[in-house]
């Protein structure tokens, strides 16, 4: 099952606050050690979603409510948020519904720019997490690489991958009405995460050249190094960013990295070095109504980070144009409707594939126990006929014929299980072939786990 919090269902400040102030490990832990039937527990938190996969015991009558409830009442108290809020904010799947749904968010169905290309990273990277902790199951770990095997498929199949659009892509195209000439635009990049990369390739992409790097985790020398940009130190913040036309912020790091103070400080202190005079008029809110951006703006600040990198009352100040996430959502364009079709289809059709074939699985046990007591009485009956079984003509018809009737409920099981009757065939293999269900079928389980967790 999943619960998930995205941008289709929670406000901006809702997500911003998960992403921020929720420790995943407490949260995952807490889930398993709470909720009844929780085998384990992945957390993917982007700057859009905040969802939570869980691997439950679907017979146990209380499982769905029991993590729902044990990962609001966590996640609320750690976040400072109403738990009536969050617990009716959740969008809830099981089954299938789970594994279409993350399906569809590798394959960028479900962000804010149709085809986002980062996301399948982004939930590669939260099973990868998910291990480090222990916290996966082979259920979960099926259903992430799962995942990531369509959102391949998605890219491509469909023109959604081939664009290559993403919301960096997008920031720099509502950006694009703002900047006359890209190839003269000096950038400031603050940030050297996955984000970062994507922004130094979209803007020169662009044309963009004079790109500088600023980093508050001290890699900044690595990244700069790395794609061949100039390194700003933190005494020479200040100077870039007064100096930028664009500043682009995409980074991980606890707190504003830039506010409206910052900024207008910045500015004098860059004025009164080039002996320059700036009015009272140019450090003041510009007042002008209007889209939200601003053909008049000489400088554009785009915000990817979540939390927040920039403080709202950077929009405040005279000749700033504030792009951030919220802003870049309202103004997402419409899907691409024939492409966005084709990759729901393929989708679709790997769900439904990924569920049959789980259900098929969840019966293999009950498979294997029917067969091994149908080879254990074939074995005796071998034994008896050997003694005047001189050329082992019986054993080979005995053999023949058990295979021809163990054929028919070895795939009728495979039917029970697509249409989600596996009651009925275990209670059928209690009644006709005297299987110790509980007994049996769990013994052949447990050894096969051993035997996965030996290999």
């Amino acid at each position: 099952m999943s619960l998930t919090a995205s941008h289709k269902n929670a406000s901006f400040d809702l997500l911003e606050q998960l992403s921020s102030q929720a420790d995943p490990d407490a949260i995952v832990k807490h889930v398993i050690d709470a909720a009844p039937g929780v085998a384990g527990s992945i957390l993917v938190s982007t700057c859009n979603r905040f969802e939570l996969y869980v691997d439950v015991d679907d017979e146990h009558p209380d499982a769905v409510a029991g993590v729902t409830s044990a990962a609001t009442s966590a996640i609320a108290e750690q976040c400072d948020v109403a738990t009536d809020h969050l617990a009716t904010t959740w969008h809830v799947t099981t089954e299938q519904g789970t594994a279409e749904h993350l399906f569809s968010v590798a394959s960028g169905l479900e962000s804010v720019v149709v085809g986002e290309g980062e996301i399948a990273g982004q939930v590669r990277r939260s099973l990868e997490s998910a291990r480090a902790a222990g916290t996966t199951t082979s259920a979960l770990e099926r259903l992430f690489q799962h995942a990531s095997k369509t959102s391949r498929g998605v890219k491509n199949r469909t023109p959604l991958g081939q664009a290559g659009r993403s919301i960096v892509r997008l920031s720099l195209e509502l950006a694009s009405s703002r900047v006359t000439d890209w190839s003269t635009s000096r950038v400031l990049l603050v940030g050297t995460g996955a984000y970062a990369g994507a922004s130094l390739a979209a803007l020169r992409d662009r044309g963009v050249t004079d790109v500088s790097v600023y980093s508050t985790s001290g890699r900044g020398a690595k990244f700069a190094a790395s794609h061949g940009i100039a390194l700003v130190e933190h005494d020479e913040l200040p100077t870039a960013i007064a100096s930028s036309d664009i500043i682009v912020t995409c980074t991980l790091t606890e707190g504003y990295v830039l506010d409206a103070d910052l900024l207008q400080r910045a500015r004098i202190e860059y004025a009164l070095d080039h002996a320059k005079a700036h009015t009272n008029d140019a450090l003041h809110r510009d007042e002008t109504p209007g889209c939200p951006v601003n053909h008049d703006a000489y400088q554009l600040v785009i915000d990817l980070g979540l939390p927040r990198n920039v403080n709202p009352d950077v929009g405040g100040v005279f000749g700033v144009e504030l792009l951030d996430l919220e802003t870049i959502r309202i103004h997402a364009p419409l899907e691409e409707l024939q492409a966005t079709d084709t990759a729901r289809a393929i989708v679709t059709t790997a769900a439904r594939n990924f569920t049959r074939a789980g259900a098929e699985e969840s019966l293999s046990p009950a498979v294997v126990a029917l067969r091994r007591r149908a080879h254990a009485i074939l074995d005796e009956e071998i034994a008896r006929v050997q003694r005047t079984d001189s050329d082992g003509t019986a054993a080979a018809a005995l053999r023949h014929m058990m295979g021809r009737l163990l054929h028919t409920p070895t795939t009728r099981a495979r039917d029970f299980a697509r249409t989600g009757e596996h009651d009925r065939y275990l209670d059928a293999l209690s009644v006709l072939f005297d299987i110790d269900v509980d007994g049996d079928v769990d013994a052949v389980a447990r050894r096969a786990a051993d035997d996965e967790a030996a290999s």
